[in-house]
């Protein structure tokens, strides 16, 4: 890569120099100059490539780090990663608007798009009565076309008459929804445990069977209720849980 690969800030620009920064080295991982596990340059190094501050940099490359893109390893430097989903506090959205939101190219393959009865926890879970009818969808979730789960979400079938003949499968669910039915999420409850890929799915995720991986369940709600129960086999290695964690007590002011 050469210096004129980095595009300076523009302090004319109303846009703060660390979001400058930070989309500049968005655009230069997805051009692919630097790949998946490419060490980028130390920090001063790349202080004088944009001719900013170390503060500056270090505020990009924070955030770039917390949505997945780069990885930072004490003692050795700064990494590209792998394509990786990042859950932790974050908006509700779908897994499309999730996969844009860390620069990623998102794609997906619909595995199974059916019309069936609900089993005992789908009617638990959305509110019904068990046997009553639910679309379910089943998909191959990719990001930059690597595989990063298969994810089978099953909605109440009277809420979403006639989806399955909407030509709207592909994409994003949510957008759908919300056009088709007027539909739009408020809150989801979201449960992750660890388990292991199963047998049906380890060739699309190219992955062994019995890999570990996060089994991870969402049941969405609107104005209405419950409308989405979703289970999801999200690969290890390009999903990462992260938290922020705060005292429980608020420390004492020594000075009072």
């Amino acid at each position: 890569m050469t210096d004129a690969s980095f595009q300076q800030p523009d302090r004319r620009r109303p846009e703060p120099l660390w979001f400058q920064v930070e989309e500049a080295i968005r655009a230069i991982i997805k051009s692919g100059e630097w790949s998946t596990g490419d060490q980028i340059p130390a920090e001063d190094r790349l202080c004088a490539l944009f001719g900013v501050s170390r503060i500056t940099l270090r505020h990009a490359l924070r955030n770039l780090e917390e949505h997945g893109l780069l990885r930072r390893e004490h003692g050795r430097g700064t990494f590209v990663r792998s394509t990786t989903l990042v859950a932790g506090t974050r908006e509700l959205t779908s897994f499309t608007q999730e996969m844009r939101n860390i620069g990623v190219s998102v794609g997906s393959r619909i595995l199974d798009c059916s019309l069936t009865k609900a089993d005992a926890a789908t009617a638990a879970a959305l509110q019904i009565e068990e046997g009553d009818p639910v679309v379910r969808i089943r998909r191959l979730r990719l990001g930059n076309d690597e595989p990063i789960g298969i994810q089978t979400a099953q909605l109440s079938g009277a809420r979403v008459p006639g989806f399955l003949d909407s030509g709207l499968l592909q994409g994003s669910l949510y957008e759908a929804l919300e056009r088709l039915y007027g539909i739009v999420p408020l809150e989801a409850q979201e449960s992750y445990r660890v388990g292991t890929v199963p047998e049906a799915d380890a060739e699309l995720l190219d992955l062994a069977v019995g890999t570990p991986a996060f089994i991870v369940e969402r049941i969405t709600t609107d104005e209405r209720g419950p409308f989405e129960y979703t289970v999801s086999t999200m690969r290890g290695d390009r999903y990462e849980i992260r938290s922020t964690l705060r005292a429980g007590r608020v420390p004492s002011n020594p000075r009072s």
